[in-house]
């Protein structure tokens, strides 16, 4: 069996972009027999710039409903706050005792902002050891990442590799990268990368008269409705083939080519095919979030197991450090 391990962002509720580049492709992979997931929501990773109490547990409980909603299986896999697992916090310090100073300061999540030192708190700088701690306190063999985060992963292996070779000991298995070349990146409203930072993302879990006013603020070009249109051009139709199914693909871009057909009548097609294709997922995260006991409930199935692996791994390191 693969162990395969997640940070889960905590910020805000997770937007079309979210869903159909990282949470389905995930769940996908934690469905596979040979496989096991551990999916954390990294909490403590948004203390570095989120600094509101209500606005962290609102975002925490979004996300932990964004993931059940779509059917993680949390009998078979893990699904936790970082934060409920204090033996993570006690590995980050071990670990940054064995962590150069160097390393951290070539991180990119320090040199992007070492420009604004006077912006840095120390839980930036130090950012990748309790990265590593998340990873190598649950032995986990697989971390799929971005691009982006590689360097994080290496910076990891390297911990964990010198903390085996002071001690003689295999006590961390070093991780793998999971790269998936296939990751999509999902177009906002303006076209450019759906991202909360460009404010063009689609919450496909608003109220229905609020769903349909954001999918009309779509940017589209001035062909009238009379004439064609390039379906390979227009964000409605790019955002529309994501989730339709072949026969309504073809459809869509029949009208699209024949004229007589405008934008209006492809968001409405648009929004219409979000709310069928996501009104399980869309009820159940409403029921989950209008009932917080029972969100408890369900993450702390996942927290009770991560807790029992995270006290066995760390009862190894405190014997070899003399603790």
């Amino acid at each position: 069996m693969s162990r395969i391990l997640t940070g889960i962002t905590s910020n805000n509720i997770p937007h079309l972009g979210n869903i159909l580049g990282a949470v389905l492709p995930a769940i996908k992979l934690s469905k596979k027999a040979d496989n096991e997931s551990l999916f954390f929501i990294a909490d403590l990773h948004s203390l570095i710039s989120q600094k509101d109490a209500t606005a962290r547990i609102e975002s925490v409980n979004s996300v932990a409903a964004t993931w059940l909603a779509f059917d993680f299986d949390t009998q078979k896999n893990l699904l936790y706050r970082q934060s409920r697992i204090p033996e993570v916090c006690e590995l980050t310090w071990y670990l940054n005792c064995f962590t150069p100073y160097p390393m951290l300061a070539n991180s990119h999540s320090f040199k992007d902002k070492s420009d604004r030192l006077s912006d840095i708190n120390s839980g930036l700088f130090t950012y990748p050891v309790l990265m590593a701690a998340d990873i190598i306190l649950y032995d986990a063999e697989y971390v799929p990442v971005g691009k982006d985060q590689i360097q994080h992963l290496e910076i990891t292996r390297d911990i964990a590799s010198a903390f085996n070779n002071k001690y003689q000991q295999e006590i961390f298995v070093l991780p793998q990268v999971k790269i998936d070349e296939n990751v999509m990146t999902i177009p906002g409203t303006d076209g450019q990368k759906m991202s909360k930072s460009y404010n063009n993302f689609i919450n496909i879990f608003l109220p229905e008269k609020d769903l349909l006013k954001v999918v009309k603020t779509i940017i589209t070009d001035a062909t009238p409705l009379e004439e064609p249109k390039n379906p390979d051009t227009c964000n409605v139709f790019t955002l529309f083939k994501l989730l339709a199914s072949e026969a309504q693909i073809a459809e869509m871009r029949n009208n699209y080519l024949k004229g007589g057909y405008g934008y209006g009548h492809a968001k409405t097609a648009l929004y219409e095919l979000i709310l069928t294709k996501f009104e399980k997922p869309r009820a159940r995260y409403n029921e989950l979030m209008s009932n917080p006991d029972l969100l408890e409930k369900e993450l702390q199935v996942g927290e009770a197991k991560a807790r029992t692996r995270a006290q066995e791994k760390l009862k190894q390191v405190r014997a070899v450090l003399g603790f």
